[in-house]
């Protein structure tokens, strides 16, 4: 769990954060998270060294630095770091990192929380309804979904799994890498709250060819028939316009899908036209954000 993040800068770049330090203070208060605002003194990782262990907090802290020598410094020393962007500094180049902070006062406790958790590898929660939890997919997923996937009738409409877990296990590390790492979004795991089991999978893709991200789902067959379905596509479809700003979500589906139709339809999807992708028919479906929001079906 994220406990401190440190902003160890340069002069600078301290001048620039105390400025902006109330409201930083005040952005992590409904958490709690520590802000430390530091200059970096010239031996500052071992100064940080004996700050982590005296508060055991090595695992639990970010630092974020607005000079690419001491973040590289600290990645050395194991710690899980970030880049900082200001007036004074935006020739700086920070390599191999996967974040850099710009704007302060936009940031707030899950700003920190998410990058914390993607250095950690640790997934994101992304939605909950109320019966279900949707996150990040793991690797240790991977059982649940050859589980789910088992049943034939999974499969007869959608792509199956990899023959050889190893072979899945490797797509899912890189599927988290790339997919997560870069886009933000993918397909997530769906967890039933009552029980904690994992029913499905749910999320938005994105297919070449195609600038509308896509919606997929797939719920295992003995939780069929319960809603489950409806109500995780229309929580993400909310997430999509409102967390990820998406005007329009599109959804493939072949045609004698009948059950995956009906239901794009009372989520308001509207059928536009035929398209064949790897000699495949689909039925290519679109919804813009807005459109069929207040059906009540």
């Amino acid at each position: 769990m994220l406990k401190f993040v440190i902003y160890l800068v340069t002069p600078a770049g301290y001048d620039y954060l105390t400025a902006h330090k109330q409201k930083m203070e005040y952005a992590l208060s409904d958490r709690d998270v520590n802000l430390l605002i530091m200059k970096a003194p010239k031996k500052y990782e071992e100064e940080i060294k004996e700050f982590c262990y005296n508060n055991s907090c090595k695992d639990d802290t970010l630092i974020i630095s607005d000079s690419n020598d001491i973040v590289q410094t600290l990645k050395q020393q194991g710690f899980l770091t970030a880049g900082f962007y200001h007036n004074e500094n935006r020739d700086e180049t920070f390599y191999d990192v996967l974040y850099a902070v710009t704007d302060v006062d936009e940031l707030n406790c899950k700003s920190y929380d998410e990058v914390y958790r993607r250095l950690r590898q640790i997934p994101w929660d992304i939605l909950e309804t109320d019966r279900l939890f949707v996150r990040e997919s793991t690797v240790e997923d991977v059982t649940d979904f050859y589980r789910i996937y088992s049943d034939p009738s999974i499969t007869k409409y959608m792509e199956d799994l990899f023959q050889d877990p190893e072979q899945e296990i490797a797509y899912m590390q890189d599927y988290i890498k790339q997919m997560y790492g870069f886009y933000g979004f993918g397909m997530w795991t769906v967890m039933e709250k009552q029980s904690g089991e994992i029913i499905g999978r749910a999320g938005l893709s994105v297919r070449e060819g195609y600038d509308v991200p896509e919606l997929g789902f797939v719920i295992e067959r003995k939780h069929q028939g319960k809603g489950y379905a409806k109500e995780v596509c229309e929580a993400i479809l909310e997430y999509a316009k409102c967390e990820l700003c998406f005007d329009e979500v599109q959804a493939l589906v072949i045609k004698e899908n009948e059950a995956s139709l009906k239901l794009l339809q009372k989520l308001g999807f509207a059928y536009e036209k035929d398209v064949t992708e790897g000699g495949q028919l689909y039925r290519l479906m679109k919804k813009k954000s807005g459109e069929g929001d207040k059906r009540g079906i």
